[in-house]
């Protein structure tokens, strides 16, 4: 992949996807997916039985991911203002995403997960995602990744950093959002498995997604950083286990029927719909998670509106859902079910019957 600069989106789909990287079409200006099409935004639509992604229709973000020239050549001459993300699974590619939020420091617990630092160590200074990945390095005896000039490095318009990595010979590698303990550093996060990058070249309303230095190639991801990034849990878990709704969701489900409100029919129908928003809990971004919560609280509200769920513990069960998913995020999912819930109201929907 030679060194050069793209001049437009369709230039910087067509350079990614000859390099072997799955692209997706972004919004113009702005880091999200574009919009499935009217089909697949209907409440219960079920991503297994969507003939979309095999017509070529760039419908769920990530997953309609592509190399085929002739697609992307469509799809960026129909819309030439589409941004370009690149599915970071399906490409080998493990990122690091550092960033240069103004944040106050978290405790010490925090800022290194699982390496507890000393009172004794003086923190004056360290107030970014490059401070903490500095300091990693430091103590591992390491360079710092975000010098590395051997591998394809991209400044955010946000000030941050993406240092790109091959990580096709090393175990999948999965997203992580930096809370949780799931972090490789306090501002660090990861993209790989189940996540998505935006490509260098790709316009924002703020400034560009300029690559750094002249590397225009993902070094192999460094032994260093592949035991760090398993020590914090970025290991892929097994795919069975990954939609499987968990034990502290199957409880309040099941409140939901115990209150006299509910079938077999309705249980079944909130756990169709819920399917998919659990299964964005191993996903950073791109999941199109508030898409999923809205048609869930929607098919909710409708069960509630036909009187076959209560509402406030259907709505409970929801926030806890939405909680478990994207913890630390409440008001955001609030606001998503209680817009999805309200409409449903208006639709009254019977388990097997129609609305």
């Amino acid at each position: 992949m030679e060194s050069r600069t793209y001049t437009s989106p369709a230039d910087v789909a067509q350079w990614c996807a000859s390099a072997g990287w799955p692209v997706h079409p972004l919004v113009p200006h702005q880091k999200t997916p574009v919009a499935s099409c009217a089909a697949c935004r209907l409440p219960g639509h079920r991503t297994s039985d969507c003939p979309c992604l095999a017509e070529g229709r760039w419908c769920h973000g990530l997953l309609a991911a592509t190399t085929n020239q002739a697609r992307v050549t469509d799809w960026w001459a129909s819309q030439p203002g589409f941004g370009v993300g690149v599915a970071c699974g399906p490409a080998g590619l493990v990122v690091l995403d550092v960033d240069a939020h103004a944040q106050a420091l978290p405790q010490r617990h925090e800022v290194l997960p699982g390496i507890a630092i000393h009172e004794t160590i003086d923190l004056t200074g360290l107030s970014t995602g490059y401070h903490s990945l500095a300091l990693l390095a430091a103590l591992r005896g390491q360079p710092d990744p975000a010098l590395d000039d051997l591998t394809l490095r991209v400044r955010t318009p946000s000030g941050g950093l993406h240092i790109w990595y091959d990580a096709t010979s090393a175990p999948r590698l999965r997203s992580s959002v930096g809370r949780g303990g799931r972090g490789l550093a306090w501002q660090v996060d990861v993209r790989a498995v189940g996540g998505y990058i935006v490509a260098p070249g790709t316009r924002m309303r703020n400034g560009s997604y300029e690559r750094v230095g002249e590397c225009s190639r993902p070094a192999v991801l460094p032994d260093w950083l592949r035991e760090e990034l398993e020590r914090t849990g970025h290991l892929e878990k097994p795919r069975e286990s990954r939609t499987r709704p968990s034990a502290r969701i199957d409880p309040a489900l099941s409140a939901v029927l115990s209150a006299g409100w509910g079938s077999e029919a309705a249980r079944k129908t909130l756990e169709t719909v819920l399917e998919p928003v659990l299964a964005c809990a191993t996903t950073a971004s791109g999941a199109g998670f508030s898409d999923k919560l809205n048609r869930a609280a929607f098919t909710a509200g409708g069960l509630c509106a036909a009187g076959v769920a209560e509402p406030v513990r259907v709505q409970q069960l929801l926030e806890e859902v939405a909680e478990h998913v994207r913890p630390g995020q409440h008001r955001r999912s609030a606001q998503i079910i209680s817009s999805g819930f309200t409409a449903g109201l208006q639709r009254p929907l019977i388990p097997g019957g129609r609305r």
